[in-house]
């Protein structure tokens, strides 16, 4: 899945696309380096960024995902935890819905979805970090409701992704062990979606303060990730990630 940010405030690489063209460019370029999904986003959920009010957000994505429409093949994903982006992101042509807050922020999102017959990705989120938290069994019980409110809204299950929101209301501590356990989130039923790209717990890792120079320490998370089971790495650099994984599946395939 790669990263759109029609954003002026995103952590990485926000205000770097000025218009809806330069942003559906993006979008294109991305697709051509074999993004298999492009995630359109128009709030920054950086910590401490100001929230966009539904109308903005609208105006960010909308033209972008209006434009890509015609001229990427992959599926176009919003990314918005508010049903009114959501609806007019798939009337403008969006088929997934990325909802960080796992449909638990807006009540009517599982119902736009559901009637639009949209794919969704349901995201693990806290507002604040606990360090003394059981971060896998939270991220259990949080995501089982998400779920739970998605099948009650009449989503199919089979349009359904999980993503265990690392870098979201938790420690880089937590964050890390959510990879190493990622296994543990085989009861879902669900395919993981995994963000780790460029975040902040790979600066803290590897000493690196610029988002833009954590692309190595990004793809070694996302292969461990990969390796404990998730089926899409959300991530800003699609090439590199998608040369890594052509190697890294080589070597499996080699060894059978």
């Amino acid at each position: 899945m790669g990263i759109v940010n029609a954003t002026p405030d995103s952590f990485s690489d926000g205000g770097a696309f000025a218009s809806a063209d330069e942003a559906a460019a993006h979008g294109e370029r991305l697709a051509a380096e074999g993004a298999a999904i492009v995630d359109v986003g128009g709030e920054s959920t950086r910590p401490g960024a100001t929230a966009a009010a539904a109308d903005e957000e609208m105006s960010r994505v909308v033209p972008v995902i209006a434009a890509m429409r015609s001229r990427v093949a992959p599926p176009i994903s919003v990314d918005t935890s508010k049903a009114r982006v959501a609806a007019a992101a798939i009337e403008a042509g969006a088929s997934i819905v990325n909802d960080v807050w796992g449909f638990q922020r807006d009540g009517e999102m599982a119902r736009v979805v559901a009637d639009s017959g949209a794919a969704a990705v349901l995201m693990h989120n806290r507002a604040d970090a606990d360090p003394e938290l059981d971060i896998v069994a939270d991220i259990l019980a949080f995501l089982t409701r998400s779920i739970d409110i998605a099948l009650a809204a009449g989503v199919a299950e089979e349009r359904l992704l999980v993503d265990p929101g690392f870098g979201f209301g938790k420690t880089p501590a937590q964050n890390l062990q959510l990879i190493r356990r990622l296994r543990e989130l085989a009861p879902l039923g669900r395919p993981v979606l995994l963000g780790v790209s460029r975040k902040s717990t790979i600066g803290v890792i590897t000493g690196q303060k610029a988002p833009a120079e954590r692309l190595a320490g990004s793809i070694a998370a996302g292969l461990m990730g990969v390796a404990n089971g998730a089926a899409i790495l959300r991530v800003h650099d699609v090439a590199p990630h998608v040369q890594a994984l052509q190697v890294w599946s080589a070597i499996g395939e080699s060894r059978r």
